[in-house]
Formats: structure tokens, C-alpha cells, sequence
């Protein structure tokens, strides 16, 4: 068999056996998954005690307690002012169900008016039957990333396990690098660290990015509706920026639970347009500027290759395939490219010179 054939058989193998086993592995890679990302962001710290003759069991166990102390101190300062605010925007939640159901019955009134019956009750079994398969949807999708993601046990596992593996990881990460470089084919050695190196360039580019746009919008959203009087603009700020992660999404809820809040607090049209406005500015600078600067660059997808990837991994692994569902559709675009880049310089791309093909003492 050609070798190079052989080798591509071989990863592809590789990658349908590690596809597979996330499959079939899916309810239980949420802890291994966050203590993975964890100990990618925190091992520069640990190599810089290291490199400060501080042992790295040591180092490890000191940046993971100043981690765990940081992540309690924002929880502490920010939950009591979210606790008062997430009640009361529950409290407001059987109100807003009801100012639904009377503006669409007034909807109904007004066609009632001004077109003939069979027309309307058309038009309502239409709409009913759109928004029941659209929440049909969206809440079996939650239902499948709650189920396969957050089980008992797997919450447990991700409060327990997570520091744990974390640990483990932050003190041999070196080791573990060098044990996988050891089984790596001599001959694609230098090819694989090279796509190694883009790889975790393009993962750091896109955590710190997305962290950068997720404090951003907070911040901005949390601010500008605060000052237009909203109730619970903390709670819905901070909901904003979590689910960033998730494009369109996040915003569109936000925007949507901004709408009801403020036709129930305000019920005037001039409040709404201001909210409407916030929400038009902000999804304007994330559009054009944060978002293609402070990520977008970094991974080289395009937004629909990233909404894909959204969704697959939702459907596929639950929350845990939501969360990671970026960073692994930008490694996938590193490889692809890479097979792409190889492609092109091969005989399968290239068409043969002029009489390359021509057999030798062929009648001219």
C-alpha cells in the first residue's frame, strides 16, 4: 500500500475512534473537559513558580487554591445581588405569560375585524402550531444538553472530580506532553508539532477573546440597562455575557427577556424603544467589532460554521458539546486546512504538465 495512503488511513481511524468514544463517553467528559481547559489557562503560572525553583507539586497545588479563592470571592459579591433580582425576575415570569397570551388575543380580535373567520382560525392553528414546534424543539434540546450533561452524578463528579484531575494535570503536564511526543511517528514529527503549535495558539487566541467579549457585553448590557431604569438589569447583563459563548443565542434571549421586562415595568413605547436601542448598539460593536477582532480572527470560522457547530455538539453531547463546540470546529479548521494545503500540492490537485502523461516511443 502507498505510505502516505497508509498514514491518512491510519488517522482517519484515529479520528473515527476518538469520535466514537466522545459518543459513547459523553455524560462523563464534563468534568475531564474543565479541568482540561482549567490546566491549559493556569499552567503558565505554574511554569513561572517552577522557573522560580518552587516545586511544581507545590506550584501546582498553590495556583489551583488561589483559583478556587478568586472563583469563591466573585460567587460571594455576586450571587447576593443576583439572588433578590433572579426572584423577582421569576415572580415576573406568570405575568409576562399572561401579557403574551392577551396581545396575541388581541392580534386574533383585530383579524377578526378585518378578515373572514376561516381565515383567522387558520391563521391561529398556523401560529399555534409554529410556536408549539418551535418550543417543542428548543426544550428538547435543553432536555437533552440537561440530561446527558448534568445527571447527578456527573454534578457531583464536576464539583469533586474537577479540582482533583485539575491538580494532576497542572503537576505532569509536561510529562504527559513529552509521553504522547514519544508515540509520535519520527518521520511527521516536525509536521505535527507545527499543527500542534497553530492549534494552541488558535485555542489561547479564542479563550482569551471570548473572555474578553463575555466581560465586555456584561458590563455594557448590565451598565445601559441600568441606567434606562430595568429591573433585574444585573441578572439579565450577566446572562447576556455567560451565554455569549453561544452565538446569536445569547443575545436574542437577552434581547427578548429585555422586551417583556420592560413592557411589563414600563408599558409605554418610549421606554421599549430605548431598550431596543441598547440592544441595537450593542449587537452592532459585538457584530462588527469585538466579536471578528477579539475572536473571530483568531479561529477563521464563519459565523454559520459556528452556529453548526453550536448546534451539533448541543445535539450530540449536551452542554458539554455546547461549550466546547467552538474551540473544537477551530481545531477541526486548523486540520481541514491543513489537509487542504496538502492537497493542493499533491498529484490529485495538480494537473500533469503537457505530454507528462505520454507513454515513451509514442508516435508523435
Amino acid at each position: 500500500m502507498n505510505p502516505p495512503l497508509y498514514r491518512a488511513l491510519v488517522w482517519l481511524g484515529i479520528a473515527i475512534l476518538v469520535i466514537v468514544a466522545l459518543f459513547f463517553l459523553g455524560r462523563i467528559l464534563m468534568p475531564f473537559a474543565v479541568s482540561f481547559v482549567l490546566a491549559y489557562l493556569l499552567v503558565p503560572l505554574v511554569d513561572r513558580l517552577e522557573a522560580w525553583r518552587i516545586r511544581r507539586g507545590l506550584g501546582s497545588l498553590f495556583v489551583l487554591a488561589l483559583f478556587l479563592v478568586a472563583v469563591g470571592l466573585v460567587l460571594v459579591l455576586i450571587v447576593p445581588l443576583l439572588e433578590t433580582q433572579i426572584v423577582a425576575l421569576i415572580g415576573v415570569l406568570p405575568r409576562l405569560l399572561s401579557l403574551i397570551q392577551s396581545e396575541f388575543g388581541k392580534a386574533i380580535h383585530l383579524l377578526q375585524r378585518h378578515f373572514p373567520q376561516v381565515d383567522v382560525e387558520r391563521v391561529r392553528e398556523l401560529v399555534g402550531t409554529r410556536l408549539a414546534g418551535m418550543i417543542g424543539w428548543v426544550a428538547g434540546l435543553f432536555q437533552s444538553m440537561i440530561t446527558r450533561s448534568f445527571a447527578i452524578l456527573n454534578v457531583i463528579f464536576l464539583f469533586v472530580v474537577t479540582p482533583i484531575v485539575t491538580y494532576f494535570l497542572l503537576r505532569d503536564w509536561h510529562i504527559m506532553l513529552a509521553q504522547i511526543d514519544s508515540h509520535l511517528p519520527r518521520q511527521s514529527l516536525d509536521t505535527i508539532h507545527d499543527q500542534a503549535r497553530i492549534v494552541a495558539e488558535t485555542l489561547s487566541g479564542f479563550l482569551h477573546g471570548q473572555a474578553l467579549v463575555s466581560l465586555i457585553l456584561a458590563a455594557y448590557y448590565t451598565a445601559a440597562l441600568s441606567v434606562a431604569g430595568l429591573d433585574s438589569a444585573l441578572a439579565v447583563g450577566i446572562l447576556i455575557g455567560v451565554l455569549s459563548i453561544i452565538p446569536v443565542v445569547g443575545v436574542a434571549i437577552g434581547f427578548a427577556l429585555s422586551l417583556a421586562l420592560a413592557g411589563l415595568q414600563y408599558g409605554t413605547w418610549t421606554e421599549i424603544f430605548v431598550v431596543c436601542g441598547i440592544f441595537l448598539f450593542g449587537q452592532t460593536v459585538e457584530a462588527n467589532i469585538l466579536t471578528p477582532k477579539l475572536v473571530g480572527d483568531r479561529i477563521h470560522l464563519h459565523p454559520v460554521w459556528v452556529i453548526f457547530a453550536v448546534l451539533a455538539g448541543g445535539a450530540l453531547f449536551g452542554l458539554i458539546g455546547v461549550l466546547l463546540a467552538v474551540p473544537a470546529a477551530a481545531v477541526i479548521g486548523v486540520l481541514v486546512r491543513f489537509a487542504l494545503e496538502r492537497y493542493r500540492e499533491s498529484s490529485l490537485y495538480a494537473a500533469p504538465a503537457k505530454g507528462a502523461a505520454r507513454k515513451p516511443g509514442a508516435e508523435e
